[in-house]
């Protein structure tokens, strides 16, 4: 994937999370959930573009 596309679909993932932040009335507990899992899903998904989560979930620990 081109880094462009990255970029892009960051902002658009930032612009989406912001509007539902800003214009959706919910708990505030509630949308520090939301944001949470998008930063994790975001997190993934952005080791798996650069090839990076294969490397972290072949770590072992112990024998």
């Amino acid at each position: 994937m081109a880094l462009i596309n990255v970029v892009i679909v960051l902002i658009v993932v930032g612009v989406l999370l912001w509007l539902v932040n800003r214009y959706i009335p919910m708990a505030s507990s509630i949308k520090s959930i939301l944001n949470a899992v998008v930063v994790i899903a975001v997190v993934i998904w952005l080791l798996k573009v650069f090839g990076l989560w294969s490397s972290i979930t072949n770590i072992h620990v112990g024998k």
